[in-house]
């Protein structure tokens, strides 16, 4: 059983910068995927960034060069570093965790979301 808080979110000037972090609680696992995912009003969720247990990332073409995905493993926590925010960033960011390994855990978790504003 596990529970994903995030937190970081807020209005914030084009151009700007916010860390989003994602803290977990409850079990550890061997192997696992986590990742940051938005949503727009009136839009489909899309998925942002990801970082596996052996520190593997991996980014949208969107945010190529402007987020960076890392993980404190000692805090239990995942961060998502937004730099030269847009206002096409403004969505709601949800952390979400697949648990791969021990395989009959396997599951997928997902945050309550953090809402972000891009806007002068």
């Amino acid at each position: 059983q596990v529970q994903l808080v995030e937190s970081g979110g807020g209005l914030v000037q084009p151009g700007g910068s916010l860390r989003l972090s994602c803290a977990a609680s409850g079990s550890s696992f061997s192997g696992y995927v986590m990742g940051w995912y938005r949503q727009a009003p009136g839009k489909q969720r899309e998925w942002v960034a990801s970082i596996t247990n052996d520190s593997i990332t991996n980014s949208a073409d969107s945010v190529k060069g402007r987020f960076t995905i890392s993980r404190d493993n000692a805090k239990n926590t995942v961060y998502l570093q937004m730099n030269s925010l847009q206002p096409e960033d403004t969505a709601d960011y949800f952390c979400k965790l697949d648990v791969i390994r021990p395989s009959p855990q396997r599951r997928t978790y997902w945050g309550q979301g953090t809402q972000i504003i891009v806007s002068s």
